[in-house]
């Protein structure tokens, strides 16, 4: 029995709760071994959820505010049960999150007052960027949005032929011209084309190269100041989506991709795959930026809205 209200639709939960099942199995064995034999929440028990958390790759500075806070808790309370970990962990990391993640949503929703609503997506190559996309633009679509994609990662001829493929699965208009040529050209068409069109989102996918953030920053800055000569503030959101199976090496790309961008959100994606479903948390909490949809399956309809309550349900009960 859940201690949370449910939000989600029970096919849309029990798709979360799937797509969490090997972080969550993990855990919570971890967590068994950690009080294995104590009744009552020590220095032992705090030292060994600390190794837990970071292990579960939640990030050491995440770890450690979680473990004040309990350390905290356990001072008020003089004696915790070990019994009580589970919903005290539960209580403390869904309010981390909601010290980034403010809101509760369960759909794909965009503001009412853009239009169009332009939506920039960056991320190194491999981590499901251009998927994510194709999985957004259903999503909006589903929901009634008129959608144009714009294919700006014109490094590789793989990276557009894969966005057109998925225009052609969701049926939605792209603007893409040949590999290299200029992105913010690109971006450029696109928001001419989808203003003309009288779309309500457009997304722009754009090239995922770390290995020099100067020309990555020089990029991605052109793109936006070209774009914003078609719609003055655009753009609304810009997307860094992070493949959470590689860890901690996630964290370093969100730190790369904030220090060569402004990043107003963020998508996990794999999280099905591995037991690393922590660094949602630890990411999250770091970089305080909102986590706002996670990839927890293979199909179109398994990119999900990130949903703090839902999410923390799944991944401790």
């Amino acid at each position: 029995m859940s201690l949370f209200k449910r939000i989600f639709s029970k096919e849309k939960k029990e798709t979360l709760d799937k797509g969490l099942e090997k972080s969550k199995t993990s855990f919570l064995s971890k967590l068994s071994k950690a009080v294995a034999g104590k009744s009552k929440v020590d220095d032992d028990v705090l030292d060994n959820l600390e190794e837990v958390l970071i292990s579960s790759d939640v990030g050491v500075e995440t770890t450690l505010k979680v473990i004040d806070r309990i350390e905290e808790r356990v001072a008020r309370d003089k004696y915790l049960g070990t019994d009580e970990l589970n919903l005290i962990l539960r209580e403390e990391i869904s309010g981390l999150l909601a010290e980034t993640n403010v809101g509760n949503e369960t759909e794909f929703t965009i503001p009412t007052d853009k239009k169009p609503y332009v939506l920039m997506v960056v991320g190194v190559n491999g981590v499901g960027k251009t998927t994510t996309i194709g999985k957004l633009a259903s999503q909006f679509k589903k929901a009634g949005k008129k959608v144009v994609l714009g294919a700006a990662d014109t490094f590789r001829a793989a990276a557009i032929d894969q966005l057109q493929v998925w225009a052609d699965r969701v049926d939605v208009p792209i603007v893409r011209q040949d590999m290299g040529s200029d992105p913010a050209s690109v971006a450029f068409d696109t928001l001419q084309s989808g203003v003309s069109q009288d779309a309500d989102v457009i997304i722009i996918d754009t090239a995922g190269r770390l290995h020099n953030k100067v020309n990555l920053m020089n990029e991605l800055t052109k793109i936006k100041r070209v774009m914003q000569k078609v719609v003055g503030d655009a753009p609304h959101d810009v997307l860094l989506v992070l493949d959470g199976s590689t860890g901690q090496n996630a964290f370093e790309q969100a730190k790369q991709f904030t220090k060569a961008t402004e990043v107003t959100s963020l998508a996990v994606t794999k999280l099905d795959g591995t037991a690393k479903g922590g660094v949602v948390i630890g990411i999250s909490d770091q970089f305080q930026i909102p986590v706002k949809y996670i990839g927890v399956g293979e199909g179109i309809d398994d990119l999900q809205v990130f949903n703090k309550v839902e999410f923390v349900d799944s991944f401790f009960k």
